[in-house]
């Protein structure tokens, strides 16, 4: 029968990042909670049933947003709206702001969190492609203690993660986006959820005339962001035109094998409308650095 009630689960909240960590590790069946968009209306359907919730909210130090040297380190509990606004984001990595500005609707950008968006993995999220195209390093500490790991490698299936049992997401580190450089992120989002039924983010740079560096990284089409090397490698190098991004955007396709179809959109169409999305999102990113 369908049900619209959680089951019953018992509730913590900590006062520090040690006691949220060794309540993860000592409760069965623990799940960490912190802005909820994406737990609590799976356990609305009982499509996930936690044994006990260990909210985030109270730990102090996990919400703020600062830049050091050439990168920018963001709190796994900065919302959504805190990242689209923060002046160090739009200055240092605009492509992260507009990212994040273009998540859900007002509610969810004021509640949810970068932390639990990249922890929960969803094929449609917006972060999980911006922050591998970025190179960003994810920290994330558990009763072994703290680690950082590449965004590359974080991202292992659909809702699955390099995270071990009971490691929370603590922060989420990006470079600094250099002069001579350019990054966009575009998408074509589902009119219901707002999530990327396809999505493409560019970094590139230009030097001479030419590009010197260019990834893709393609979102909501397969259960990973998948990185579009081909189409990079056919662009660095290169003078930077019209005809060779549209080469690079037909190279896309290439790299999503496996592509998810659904009732909205099917796996042929996402591929289709990633190689368009893959042209606009590099027409942008060259703009950007200058080329």
């Amino acid at each position: 029968m369908y049900t619209t009630r959680p089951a019953e689960f018992a509730y913590h909240r900590p006062s520090s990042l040690d006691e949220a960590v060794a309540l993860l590790a000592e409760l069965e069946d623990a799940r960490p909670l912190a802005g909820g968009h994406s737990l609590l209306p799976a356990m609305k359907i009982r499509f996930s049933t936690p044994a006990a919730l260990v909210d985030l909210a109270s730990i102090p130090g996990l919400a703020g947003i600062e830049r050091g040297g050439d990168g920018i380190r963001i709190g796994a509990l900065a919302t959504h709206a805190s990242v689209a606004t923060s002046e160090v984001v739009r200055d240092g990595c605009p492509m992260l702001a507009e990212a994040a500005a273009l998540i859900g609707d007002r509610q969810v950008r004021n509640r949810g969190t970068i932390g639990g968006s990249v922890a929960h993995a969803d094929p449609g999220a917006d972060y999980p492609t911006v922050v591998k195209a970025l190179g960003a390093t994810i920290t994330a500490v558990g009763k072994s203690g703290s680690r950082e790991i590449a965004a590359d490698d974080f991202f292992t299936g659909i809702f699955t993660t390099a995270l071990e049992p009971g490691e929370l997401v603590t922060s989420v580190q990006v470079p600094v986006t250099a002069g001579g450089a350019g990054a966009a992120y575009v998408k074509h989002k589902h009119p219901a959820s707002g999530y990327a039924v396809a999505a493409v983010a560019a970094v590139v740079a230009t030097g001479g005339g030419k590009c010197t560096r260019a990834r893709l990284v393609i979102g909501g089409v397969t259960g990973v962001p998948a990185d579009a090397k081909e189409a990079g490698s056919a662009l660095e190098g290169s003078a930077v035109s019209e005809e060779a991004i549209a080469a690079a955007s037909v190279q896309v396709a290439g790299a999503l094998g496996g592509a998810l179809g659904d009732t909205y959109a099917s796996a042929a169409y996402r591929t289709h409308l990633a190689t368009v999305l893959a042209r606009r999102a590099l027409r942008t990113a060259f703009d950007r650095a200058g080329s």
